[in-house]
């Protein structure tokens, strides 16, 4: 019969509201995931197609052909410059379009939406692990409500998969460095499926080994001054043979789903060396400003982050560096200390490198933030771990102080999820008070980029012409001019309206414009008078124009 102290049961009794708190935490946090998912579910058809999204779903297509024509149909590697990106989405909704009871583009949203809704839940692990349950559910949470992340979740299928499958790489990296200097085998199999996915996404996952290769270079560092050499070198033995099994699992993953990187050995050096610096030159706003893709101002990427990205997000990253500064000058340069911090420098690296190298290196850029959204949920984990921390802080003030900043954090979520509720199906052009939000975005930053707007003012089109004939469709054909993305529009066209883009002379005695403000002619390229405008906070993002002469000025038979 086992009897315990009355010491280990005290200890036990105050352990206990601690574990109930962070079950608490965890179903929170499992409840935000499951009402993201259903969300999904409920509002992908609201999402336009976005620019990129064609030529990614011909790719995607001519790598199954591949597969399909017993690697005869080489298409896909000649196919522009995707072959330089891996085609992991891209193959995938190529396979789920035969059995999806969607659309080809539906698909490609609704599937999006649940990666990203996977990469908030790895923002949660990964918070988690490092902070605590609650930490875990902020860091969740912020991501969440974070415009520039769930408005891309739906047809961003480049960039959000990008982002998922690095935060989770980044997890299961931190649970190695846990777990030194022997790390499990399943956490070493697991860093190399989601590197290997993540690579077949995109070359740049590789920042994720380097930031690994980092953080184990640190640790036996540490040992060997603590410990001397010949321990040091023991341990790196040790640890080198623990990942090996990760090498193969990444290669053949990004294999299969990127064959084209290994065809040769340095295909995907050639990958980076091309995508860094893309031979594309399109223009992008910034700061009022239109400056040129492949040569951006150093200070491009740091003044996106600082207008798009939440102000909690920023304010929490902040505190996060100023905690870590403190923490060191209170000794975190210690030997012991330093053990203890080995954990955290994947998460810095992810973090700021990104920007360090894109201010000193300026790759090509194309929209915003749209290439580095995956730096995104880093800041958010750092966010996360601030707020706890502070949380942490109220608390030891007293009940009342703990509940005062419980609330406080309370109403900034519910702003940011009434905000984001507002600008639906446009979250993405979101722009935080730094810069006046969307208004005083207006005319300084990129807004619509992707025409996503123009989806719904096509289905308000729609609505306006079928209310003229008393909810029925109109007895003649109607013709349409697009000025912007015409894909939003090209695949949802009732049988009574032609897009006419390009067909001389149709296009410019069209019955009805679309344009998008994005680029600043289109509004003003013809005239008519406006009957639809799509905006977000009151900042107008797509108008349409009635064409057609007035009724007295129909001839008549």
């Amino acid at each position: 019969m086992n009897y315990q102290t009355p010491a280990v049961l005290a200890s036990e009794a105050a352990a206990f509201p601690q574990r109930r708190a962070g079950a608490l935490w965890d179903d929170l946090a499992r409840a935000l995931l499951l009402v993201l998912v259903i969300l999904a579910a409920l509002s992908f058809r609201s999402y336009g197609i976005s620019t990129d999204e064609e030529v990614q779903h011909i790719y995607g297509k001519k790598l199954l052909s591949f597969y399909l024509s017993g690697f005869q149909d080489q298409s896909a590697f000649h196919f522009k410059d995707l072959y330089l990106y891996g085609g992991l989405f891209d193959l995938v909704t190529a396979v789920l379009v035969h059995v999806s009871p969607f659309e080809e583009y539906e698909t490609r949203h609704l599937l999006c939406a649940l990666v990203g809704v996977l990469g908030i839940a790895g923002c949660w692990r990964y918070a988690r692990l490092l902070g605590g349950p609650r930490a875990g559910f902020v860091a969740a949470a912020l991501l969440a409500l974070s415009g520039v992340y769930y408005g891309a979740m739906f047809n961003n299928t480049k960039d959000v998969p990008f982002a998922a499958g690095m935060v989770w790489t980044l997890y299961f990296a931190t649970r190695i460095l846990n777990q030194l200097p022997r790390p499990s085998r399943s956490a070493v199999l697991k860093f190399g499926l989601t590197l290997g996915l993540t690579l077949a996404i995109r070359i740049g996952a590789v920042l994720a080994g380097f930031y690994l290769a980092v953080a184990l270079a640190l640790y036996v560092a540490l040992v060997a001054r603590r410990e001397g050499m010949g321990v040091a070198l023991s341990d790196t033995r040790r640890i080198v043979v623990a990942l090996l099994p990760a090498i193969p699992v990444a290669y053949v993953l990004m294999a299969a789903f990127w064959p084209w990187a290994v065809q040769h050995p340095l295909n995907p050096l050639e990958a980076l060396r091309v995508v860094s610096h893309f031979p594309i030159d399109i223009q992008t706003l910034f700061m009022g400003e239109m400056v040129s893709s492949a040569a951006p101002p150093a200070l491009y990427l740091p003044v996106y982050l600082a207008v798009k990205v939440p102000e909690a997000v920023l304010i929490g990253t902040g505190v996060a560096v100023l905690l870590a500064l403190a923490w060191f000058v209170r000794g975190g340069w210690r030997l012991r200390a330093g053990f203890e911090a080995v954990r955290f420098v994947p998460l810095a690296l992810a973090a700021f490198l990104p920007i360090l190298l894109f201010v000193l290196m300026r790759p090509s850029v194309y929209n915003g933030i749209r290439h580095f959204l995956f730096v995104v949920p880093p800041m958010v984990v750092m966010a996360g771990l601030a707020t706890d921390r502070l949380w942490v802080y109220a608390e030891r003030h007293g009940r009342r102080a703990g509940q005062a900043f419980s609330a406080g954090v309370t109403v900034v979520a519910v702003l940011y999820a009434w905000q984001l509720g507002c600008m639906h199906p446009n979250q993405y052009v979101y722009y935080n008070q730094f810069t006046g939000g969307l208004k005083g975005a207006q005319g300084r930053f990129e807004l619509d980029y992707w025409g996503n707007s123009q989806h719904e003012a096509l289905q308000e089109l729609i609505a306006f012409v079928e209310r003229e004939n008393d909810g029925h469709p109109p007895p003649r054909q109607y013709t349409l001019t697009v000025c912007g993305n015409t894909l939003a529009v090209r695949f949802e066209l009732p049988p009574w309206l032609r897009l006419v883009n390009g067909i001389e002379p149709d296009w410019r005695r069209a019955d009805f414009f679309m344009a998008f403000t994005q680029v600043k002619r289109c509004p003003s390229l013809l005239g008519g008078h406006p009957i639809i405008e799509i905006a977000a906070d009151d900042v107008p993002l797509t108008i349409v124009k009635d064409r057609r002469p007035p009724p007295a000025e129909i001839p008549t038979e």
